[in-house]
This record gives structure tokens, sequence and C-alpha cells, in this order.
């Protein structure tokens, strides 16, 4: 039975992805402040559980909207906590190591098709940090015969996630008009089924070269798209407004100021074009993902209600 170590163990993707390995016969050791667990500890963790042959490196700080965050407190979690994990990683004998970092670790916005070959220029802290982690990895990858992947996963979703997603289904249940009608875009989620799948074909599949994979559903949605959707999970139509983009603009910028819930970076997260390609890990993979794009969206919205 293979043994699994995952950081970040009792966060939205770690619960999920431990429920799903576990389903698949892995052995789970999480790894998590909430478990009791230090991170500063962690050789002390690989000399005592010999037996780990896979790390999965969750535990981060996320991207804070609010914009009330230390910036060094990212980088010491998002890239120093990284480097602490992946250098016992390679004192140890574990031989498969998994980062999640964030496509925000390549662009922060993009007008086209988000590739792994595009060069690198995050322009936040959070995607700085993140990159940072990434090229200590990389660093390192030709010194060892170990297996090294990285995965850069769009906007995740699925039952038990909360945040944008949760408050346009907040706004739609209760009849809100949709205001945001003028914005056409194409953006890429990812339900949280796709993203524990991949995870499994690569800690599974040792034939998988190390690298970057972008992870994505196959299909990007404009936010009409995302709010027909929730309609259709709620089994009313939604009321969709075509207000002036600048006005909208003016909104969010009073909001950035205010306690309002839009401000200008959330706008930009609801309303702007960010088409993230899978094609690279669906031709490593070999195989078609689990869940179709609108399908996961409506099993998340109809999570909301429960």
């Amino acid at each position: 039975m293979n043994k699994v170590l995952v950081t970040g163990a009792s966060g939205f993707i770690g619960n999920n992805l431990m429920n799903y390995l576990q389903s698949k016969s892995f052995k789970i050791l999480p790894f998590s402040r909430n478990f009791g667990s230090d991170y500063k500890k962690i050789d002390s963790i690989y000399l005592d559980n010999e037996d780990i042959e896979i790390i999965i490196h969750l535990a981060g700080k996320a991207h804070d909207l609010k914009n009330v965050s230390n910036e060094l407190e990212y980088f010491i979690v998002n890239t120093d906590l990284t480097i602490s994990i992946f250098d016992a990683f390679l004192k140890s004998k574990a031989h498969t190591f998994l980062y999640f970092s964030s496509v925000k670790a390549v662009k922060d916005h993009f007008d086209n098709i988000l590739t792994e070959d595009v060069i690198p220029s995050p322009s936040t802290v959070y995607g700085k940090s993140k990159l940072a982690a990434e090229n200590y990895i990389f660093s390192k990858v030709d010194l060892t015969n170990k297996r090294i992947y990285i995965l850069r996963p769009s906007m995740v979703h699925g039952v038990g996630n909360k945040g944008n997603l949760n408050l346009l289904y907040k706004l739609i249940s209760k009849s809100i008009p949709w205001p945001l009608g003028a914005f056409d875009n194409k953006r890429s989620f990812c339900s949280i089924d796709n993203l524990v799948f991949v995870v499994h074909e690569l800690i599974s599949n040792p034939n998988i070269s190390n690298g970057i994979y972008n992870i994505a559903d196959d299909e990007p949605l404009s936010i009409n798209q995302v709010i027909s959707l929730i309609g259709k999970s709620l089994n009313k139509k939604p009321i969709l407004f075509s207000i002036n983009k600048n006005l909208i603009k003016l909104f969010a910028k009073i909001g950035d100021i205010t306690n309002l819930p839009l401000n200008t970076e959330r706008l930009i997260k609801l309303t702007e074009s960010y088409h993230v390609s899978n094609l690279k890990i669906r031709n490593a993979i070999g195989k078609d993902f689990p869940v179709d794009s609108k399908i996961g969206l409506i099993k998340t919205f109809q999570s909301f209600n429960m």
C-alpha cells in the first residue's frame, strides 16, 4: 500500500484529495496545523515514517482579495515553507513530490490561451511567492532521479468550496438581478473531481515525465454561462442586466475603500477572460477528464443548497 504525506490536509482540496486517494487504497498521512502537526518538524516525520513514498504539498497562503496580508507572510508560507518541505523530500526515501502552485504564478491577467510555455511574470506578491517556490524546486530537478511535478490549477470548485462562486449563487438564489450581463469573457475553471483524478494519475503512473502542468476543465465558460448554470441548478431563470461597464467599474472602485461585496479585484476575477490550456496534462495522462465543465459546476452549485 502506497503511503502519501499530504500537507495542508485540512483544506478544501486536501480533504477531497485524501478521501479520493483513500478510496483508491492509498494510505494517507495528513499533515496540517489543524491535525496538530508542526511544519518545522517535517524532517522528524520522515525519520519516523521511512515508508512514505509520496508527498503532496498543498499547504500555503491563499490570495487575499481584501489586500490586508503582510507581503512577507506570502514568502514565508508559500516559498520558505515549500523549500523546507522539498529539501526534506530530497533527503527522504520518498520517490514522488507534487507541489500545488497556481496559474497566478505565471500571469495574473492574460488575454490569450495560457499554456505551460508562457514565460511567467506575476504581478501580485501571491503569484511571485508561488513562482519563487517553483524556481527553487526546478533548480534541483536535474540533481535527482526522483519524480517531481508542479501543478498549476485554475479556479478550483466543488462540494464544500466557498468563495466567489458561492457569492454568485447567493445572489441568484435570492432572485437578485445579475448586473454584469454586458461583460463577455471566457474563463477556465477546475472541478475538484478532475483535479483529484489528475493527482491520482500522476502518482500512479511512473512513466509521466517530470514537469509543470496546468490543470483546468476542458471548456472555458463566460460569466453569463455560469449564471445560467446557477439558474439551472435552482430550477429558475436568472435575471441578467447589461449595465454600462464603466459604471460597474466605478462601483467596484468604491468597494475598494468600503465594505461592499464587489471590489475591483473581485470584478476582475468575475469578468476577465482567463483561458487555461489543459492539453499538456491530458496528453501526459492519455485519458479523458471524468467531469464535464458544465456538469461539474452544476454539481458545485447544487451542493451550496445542502
